[in-house]
């Protein structure tokens, strides 16, 4: 695995809609779609498939919600339901998003979602530096 593919495990289909432009924030940078849910608190690849999911009209709706809340884009607040239209276009099909839906079976084609991953590694490590620090003790 590369390490751009160890950022986004699930693929590249929502690429064409997370690294999208939004608009400007007030420093002049341009703010993507994965920028601008992540500074909202939104995982983006998540957040990509549920909006995949749920058909261009609620999605747009959706995320036009989450975009006028992001205050340091100017630009963005008068238009904000037509930028998340646009956004939305570039979503995959339903078909493919359902693929990638979160809670799906772990096996050798879906890997376990990084945060599990993670989690197993700490608890490994955890009960490890217990067990050690109990031999020390009896030792």
């Amino acid at each position: 695995m590369s390490r751009l593919d160890s950022l986004h495990p699930d693929g590249d289909e929502f690429d064409p809609f997370l690294f999208a432009s939004v608009g400007e924030d007030q420093s002049g940078y341009n703010v993507t779609v994965i920028s601008a849910l992540a500074r909202l608190g939104f995982d983006p690849w998540n957040e990509a498939a549920e909006l995949a999911l749920l058909g261009r009209d609620a999605a747009g709706s959706r995320l036009g919600l989450a975009l006028s809340r992001l205050a340091d884009v100017p630009g963005l607040a008068p238009g904000q339901g037509r930028v998340a239209v646009r956004l939305v276009a570039l979503l995959p099909a339903p078909a493919v998003a359902q693929n990638k839906e979160i809670g799906g079976n772990a096996g050798p084609g879906n890997p376990l979602p990084v945060s599990i991953g993670w989690s197993i590694a700490i608890m490994t490590v955890l009960g490890f530096l217990i067990w050690v620090s109990q031999f020390a003790q009896t030792g």
